[in-house]
């Protein structure tokens, strides 16, 4: 689908919009079906924050009327910081609060890329004894997945060729979070 680039002042830059509010909406329906599909007790819902919040809430609001009735924490990692590059370092900023042991763990991430945030965020739910743990995202970058890492999600959104992508909660430091279309800045 082509739409015509966004531009919101003179002095912002110019937006291509790659998905727009609606398929956004209308994905998320068919994600939380298929989730509600292998789920139905005692899941435990954990969004990797800070890019994941508005996926997660629009997609947690799906899960309720799928029938599914959550528990919900939050992990708050960090790779990026700043700049458009993952560090290749994970920190824990925060931790969730809620036992994983014996629980199924559903991981919800903005964007897979390379994988190691995911990777590091599985393993140490595993680590601390879910039950089962399962990854769903809104984008998979599959073309930059580290060699090193093995990992494939078990929901996907959709899958996003290799841009910089900001809205719907993504972010270029720390700004067009609000955007409710995912959109890449072109270069002009």
């Amino acid at each position: 689908m082509t739409t015509p680039p966004l531009k919101t002042n003179s002095s912002e830059p110019r937006i291509d919009v790659l998905f727009s509010a609606t398929q956004i909406a209308d994905r998320n329906k068919l994600l939380a079906t298929e989730i509600a599909a292998h789920h139905n007790k005692d899941l435990l819902v954990i969004p990797v924050l800070k890019g994941s919040f508005i996926f997660a809430a629009d997609l947690i609001r799906e899960m309720h009327h799928n029938q599914l009735s959550p528990q919900v924490d939050f992990l708050y990692l960090a790779s990026y910081y700043d700049g458009t590059k993952s560090s290749g370092k994970v920190d824990i900023l925060r931790d969730i609060e809620t036992d994983v042991s014996g629980r199924d763990v559903l991981l919800i991430d903005d964007i897979l890329e390379s994988g190691r945030t995911l990777q590091f965020a599985a393993d140490l739910m595993r680590s601390r004894g879910a039950a089962s743990v399962k990854i769903c995202v809104f984008l998979d970058k599959k073309v930059l997945r580290a060699k090193d890492i093995a990992l494939d999600p078990d929901y996907v959104g959709f899958t996003c060729s290799d841009l910089f992508v900001i809205g719907y909660g993504m972010d270029l430091a720390q700004r067009y979070r609000e955007l409710p279309f995912v959109g890449h800045i072109v270069e002009e």
